[in-house]
């Protein structure tokens, strides 16, 4: 009642339809989180096979939905990264653990790790977007969160409009273990909020393989093409 009333007088809105939102909707309306496409078992096998297998570093892979360009789900990551709404991770972390629960316990993971930002991309956003949604998987599984073991130290810029050999060259190196004993013969997950060729998370697994992880596998809240 008090959540009903409170949607009276300050109405949250869908951040992608800006429809009015219900006292159960959150972020989104039924109808836009309906129109979220979810890729099957068929796609995350052929996602893993174009991203990961070859290199050997990432020993599993899924991903709750399929990113589409000017649809629902971006206007929701766009919200959670650019205006300042870290909940929005949280909340995303909740469904991507919900949806891909059974997977995710399979690997027996002990530590979950956000792909780390440069503290100058920190600073200009305010915050890790990616900590927030693993913080929001690891609560929702039991699953150890861990913020600072993996160090951007060196500043890439945005990959979004380089080609896969291009984001591997400006990605490489670009990230360090700070602490080795925290992931010494254990089980990792890396997260992030959308995997688009994988050469990030690529980068940092292969870090954490050198430093004695015993796996690593990657998870996200979205795959691109």
């Amino acid at each position: 009642m008090f959540n009903q009333l409170l949607d009276f007088f300050l109405p949250r809105l869908c951040v992608s339809c800006f429809a009015k939102l219900n006292y159960n909707e959150h972020y989104l309306c039924n109808n836009c989180f309906a129109e979220i496409n979810k890729p099957d078992l068929m796609r995350l096998q052929h996602e893993y096979n174009r991203k990961f297998a070859d290199e050997k570093i990432i020993s599993g892979f899924t991903s709750a939905f399929i990113f589409e360009k000017d649809k629902a789900l971006q206007h929701l990551i766009h919200s959670l990264k650019y205006n300042e709404n870290f909940r929005i991770g949280i909340y995303l972390g909740r469904i991507v653990a919900q949806l891909c629960r059974k997977i995710i316990m399979e690997w027996n993971a002990e530590l979950i790790i956000p792909v780390p930002l440069h503290h100058l991309k920190k600073a200009e956003r305010g915050y890790n977007q990616s900590f927030y949604i693993a913080k929001g998987i690891g609560s929702s599984l039991n699953i150890k969160l861990s913020h600072s073991s993996i160090k951007r130290k060196r500043y890439t810029g945005t990959q979004t409009a380089l080609s896969l050999i291009e984001r591997k060259d400006n990605i490489k190196d670009a990230f360090k273990l700070k602490n080795t004993k925290s992931v010494e013969g254990k089980n990792v997950i890396i997260v992030d909020d959308v995997i688009t060729t994988g050469a990030t998370i690529s980068e940092c697994g292969k870090i954490l393989l050198t430093e004695g992880a015993a796996k690593v596998f990657a998870l996200s809240v979205a795959i691109a093409d």
